[in-house]
């Protein structure tokens, strides 16, 4: 089963619960609590949270190596083949990265080729309207999917035919698992979502996330690229005198709230079944819907936690 959302839903604390009584581990689906180090500024889950329930895909990498998504997918899905094996495992994916959700769900095919910092930033120097153009006369399948003002998505598209020889359009396709998956998501209201974010940044201040990412600019050195992601760009612009310790944490909380807008339109396009995240009785309609889930596709599983 999958618990997506974006960020500060609250999708941590109800996938604990949900895997005690499903005595079940989490696959963790978000592309920077893979890293090490890298923990108040991601709401990593405390070790103590950790201890409640096996969890998988977080601290597995070193902050100065990558982790492609065509990585991910091959973990994860050779995990959750394990566990199926085993008979009475109902593994869940929880996270707010889309992307590596989908690889999952959808057996999404995706080019092995890695991140070329170098080949990227020779491209950003032309400018998006150049890369688009080349884009359009290399591989014109790809450029009527994105949009002309899509940096992100275009220098991808670029960097796969540069460094495989072959248009992205030709490599992508979809896989999907035999598997049944039940795919619930959390969301609220974006003003409840607002504070939400508000509260949750400030609680990560209030955890000492200036002192990680300072102690992380003296480990790693300050242009390390996941030293620029959200809440660690802002508080590091902070430590180098940019601003005020306020405008940092303002910015980071504004900063989030357009990142969960990105996510929540993402989602709404996927086939989900949503859940309030403010709702008193949460946990329940989740284990409805879990129950009404198990009993028609895993019937082994289902009479085992109605015991």
């Amino acid at each position: 089963m999958v618990l997506g959302g974006a960020t500060a839903t609250g999708k941590t604390g109800l996938s604990l619960a949900i895997a005690q009584r499903l005595q079940t581990v989490i696959l963790s689906a978000d592309s920077r609590q893979v890293y090490q180090d890298f923990d108040i500024g991601t709401a990593k889950p405390t070790r103590a949270e950790r201890a409640q329930a096996p969890h998988y895909f977080i601290d597995i990498c070193h902050p100065t190596e990558t982790l492609t998504v065509a990585e991910y997918q091959r973990e994860a899905q050779a995990l959750i083949t394990q566990m199926h094996r085993q008979g009475d495992w109902v593994p869940m994916l929880v996270g707010g990265t889309g992307l590596y959700i989908e690889s999952v769900v959808k057996g999404l095919q995706i080019p092995p080729v890695a991140p070329h910092p170098q080949l990227r930033s020779q491209l950003q120097n032309l400018g998006q309207p150049h890369c688009f153009e080349l884009l359009q006369q290399l591989d014109p399948l790809a450029a009527k999917r994105i949009h002309g003002n899509d940096a992100v998505r275009t220098l991808r598209a670029l960097e796969v035919f540069y460094v495989s020889g072959r248009a992205l359009s030709a490599q992508q396709g979809q896989n999907p698992p035999a598997y049944p998956i039940l795919y619930l998501g959390l969301d609220c209201e974006p003003e409840r979502l607002g504070h939400r974010i508000a509260a949750r940044t400030d609680a990560l201040f209030q955890q000492g996330f200036v002192n990680e990412v300072e102690a992380l600019c003296q480990r790693y050195g300050p242009d390390l690229p996941l030293l620029n992601t959200l809440g660690y760009a802002e508080v590091r612009g902070y430590l180098a005198g940019d601003y005020a310790l306020a405008i940092a944490q303002a910015l980071t909380v504004q900063h989030t709230r357009q990142f969960a807008k990105r996510q929540r339109t993402w989602f709404r396009k996927r086939d989900i079944q949503w859940l309030d995240a403010d709702a008193p009785d949460l946990l329940d309609q989740a284990w409805g819907k879990i129950q009404t889930f198990l009993t028609d596709t895993g019937p082994t599983v289902a009479s085992r936690l109605m015991e």
